[in-house]
């Protein structure tokens, strides 16, 4: 099983079917159009080799089946695979693994991909060679994290009472996050890690959503998610909690993500 910096957001965390389920409902409309721009600028194609890392839903794991088609095999890796069941058939393969502690699951990729998944696992430096290891020469690795340390504000624009208790909570949930032992701040040090793992031609961009509905619908699944936790820890009071999400849902707050940082590059 993937061993983690104590993962709020997984799927083995107490949560129901429905609030894991929302959160990754969000990611696709906020991250896919940058995630697939980034993987069709590789050239990718019929019979293409792909391993999709720490898979955190369905969407890309059916994207690259239909790009690689039969001929082509897409393994999707994580901590819990009973959910990918809906799409685990060829062409692809669903093996439970941790990029951070495990072996890769093979070599020889045309492309690795991993998103929104570095940032929670222990040993990151042994996951990004894991995942370069397994590329064939001339093989593409895509690494895309997000870095809350470059944006922390839920409402950059905080104009207002109801503005200013988004952020406080946005504070409380990165402060969760920190006593996890997460890295706000492993975004930006993607580009580094990847020319450092040996790769040529990195490149990387940072994604940066204001005021999406798709914004607004992981805000409210991810404050419903930790409510538990934020009240036990004292960051925030029920009150405080009902309000922001009453606020979300009327459509009233310019809500905005963490910076997702994609890096990407190629294996000699």
């Amino acid at each position: 099983m993937m061993r983690t910096n104590g993962h709020l957001l997984g799927h083995r965390q107490g949560l129901t079917a429905t609030e894991a389920g929302a959160r990754l409902d969000a990611f696709a409309p906020l991250f896919d159009p940058t995630t697939f721009r980034h993987i069709e600028g590789f050239g990718l194609g019929s019979g293409w080799r792909c391993w999709e890392v720490g898979a955190g839903g369905t969407s890309v794991i059916s994207w690259l089946a239909k790009k690689v088609g039969p001929t082509g095999r897409v393994l999707a890796t994580g901590a819990d695979t009973s959910w990918m069941a809906p799409v685990a058939r060829p062409p692809v393969e669903a093996h439970v693994h941790d990029v951070g502690a495990d072996d890769p699951p093979g070599e020889g990729f045309d492309l690795v991909h991993a998103r929104l998944a570095l940032v929670h696992v222990t040993d990151r430096q042994r996951a990004v060679r894991s995942m370069i290891r397994a590329l064939r020469p001339g093989g593409r690795l895509l690494v895309e994290d997000a870095d809350p340390a470059l944006q922390p504000l839920a409402c950059p624009d905080e104009h207002g009472p109801e503005q200013q208790l988004a952020n406080r909570l946005r504070q409380a949930f990165r402060t969760l996050l920190t006593r996890r032992g997460v890295d706000l701040a492993y975004g930006r040090s993607l580009p580094r890690l990847l020319r450092e793992g040996g790769l040529r031609g990195v490149r990387a961009e940072a994604y940066f959503p204001v005021a999406a509905p798709a914004c607004a619908a992981l805000e409210s699944a991810t404050i419903r998610q930790v409510r538990a936790e934020l009240v036990a820890s004292r960051l925030a009071t029920e009150e405080d909690i009902d309000r922001h999400l009453a606020t979300v849902a009327s459509g009233g707050l310019d809500v905005a993500t963490a910076p997702m940082i994609s890096a990407w590059g190629r294996k000699e």
